[in-house]
């Protein structure tokens, strides 16, 4: 029963995931990552970014369609991670609210959070795997 419901919420989520084309074009795995994630980020997130990836203002900044995203992938594990304190610049407008990190996280999380916000509000990315997580936390250098 519990297989059953499972596949039935995925069967549903499909067709509710961006860019998947009433759920054809991304995998079952990708999916899953994305449902996830998007609990994860409600959780963790959502608060001071907003539901809808807008941000707060001039407080938070925003994620979605930020360039941030895109400009700066193989920093972003590490930000969910660890925070930052200082300067940060997105979509031309420079916010300068420190972001506590939650070093509680799994990778596996991280990653459905990556995989979520990287494809969410009209955002394209792709699947991040575990793994891909697991390499970019171990070279944490913010870009410049």
């Amino acid at each position: 029963m519990t297989v059953l419901l499972v596949v039935v919420i995925f069967t549903i989520a499909a067709g509710c995931v961006p860019g998947s084309d009433s759920g054809s074009g991304r995998s079952v795995k990708f999916q899953q990552y994305f449902v996830e994630g998007q609990s994860l980020y409600e959780q963790h997130c959502s608060n001071c970014h907003q539901s809808d990836g807008g941000g707060l203002g001039r407080v938070y900044p925003p994620l979605n369609q930020a360039d941030y995203l895109e400009q700066n992938f193989p920093y972003l594990a590490c930000l969910i991670k660890q925070g930052k304190k200082g300067e940060i610049w997105v979509n031309g407008v420079m916010y300068n609210q420190e972001m506590k990190g939650i070093p509680t996280l799994t990778n596996l999380e991280v990653a459905e959070i990556l995989t979520y916000i990287t494809n969410a509000w009209g955002n394209s990315g792709e699947l991040v795997e575990v793994s891909e997580v697991d390499n970019l936390l171990l070279t944490c250098t913010e870009p410049k």
